[in-house]
């Protein structure tokens, strides 16, 4: 059968960058994605091809999501501003694990999580922490393969307003020039990894790419910028 993919985090930078990446694949994709009202939406299921919105509060539900799907590719997450402690982790840490968990249920062989440059499960820093925690309980999950990709900086351009990112952004892109796989990395290289490596021969259960090396693995798709 053909391969296909299902991509939560499609509103996430990195998520709509990749989901807009050629090369993921021959079948199509099924992006499954948390409603605009994310925390607390009410449950719909929209029946538009290829793409099923679900609420992730009641994730369990939408199990057919998830279902049939080869390659699972995770950009899912959130902000501790925009979502308080509370909501950070349960976006970054617990919705991402249950939606592992219903792919890996649903026949999905490798996934595909990103993370963060620094991720530690003792880290003291709440980020940090959550990402560690969540790359081992999807490794847990048990996929054939499992790549986990920890990205600097993300250099892009976002929908909504974060002027400390954005004075971040503006001070690492002219860094960039001088050490340009150090401190930060643009989305579009990030979505590129992703999707390559897929393509990759097998390099054991878990791979973990830093960020030099998901620069050099963006490269692997030059035919894609």
């Amino acid at each position: 059968r053909e391969d296909t993919e299902i991509l939560p985090g499609t509103r996430s930078a990195v998520g709509s960058a990749t989901a807009s990446t050629p090369g993921r694949g021959t079948g199509g994709g099924t992006p499954a994605d948390a409603s605009p009202r994310a925390l607390g939406a009410a449950a719909r299921l929209r029946a538009s091809p290829g793409q099923a919105v679900v609420d992730f509060e009641r994730l369990s539900e939408h199990a057919a999501a998830f279902r049939g799907h080869d390659v699972g590719f995770c950009c899912l997450g959130t902000t501790r501003a925009k979502a308080g402690v509370d909501g950070f982790v349960r976006v970054d840490r617990d919705y991402v694990a249950q939606a592992a968990e219903l792919a890996r249920a649903g026949g999905c062989k490798h996934f595909v999580l990103q993370s963060s440059q620094g991720a530690n499960q003792h880290s003291r820093f709440l980020y940090l922490r959550v990402k560690g925690e969540v790359e081992n309980l999807v490794q847990a999950v048990g996929f054939d393969r499992c790549t986990i990709l920890r990205p600097a900086v993300l250099l892009c351009k976002r929908q909504e307003s974060r002027p400390g990112e954005w004075m971040a952004q503006q001070f690492l892109g002219v860094v960039a020039r001088v050490f340009p796989t150090a401190y930060s990395v643009p989305v579009e290289v990030v979505a590129r990894a992703m999707v390559a490596s897929v393509l990759q021969p097998d390099k054991g259960k878990v791979e973990v790419l830093e960020n030099k090396a998901i620069h050099e693995l963006g490269k692997a798709l030059p035919h894609l910028k």
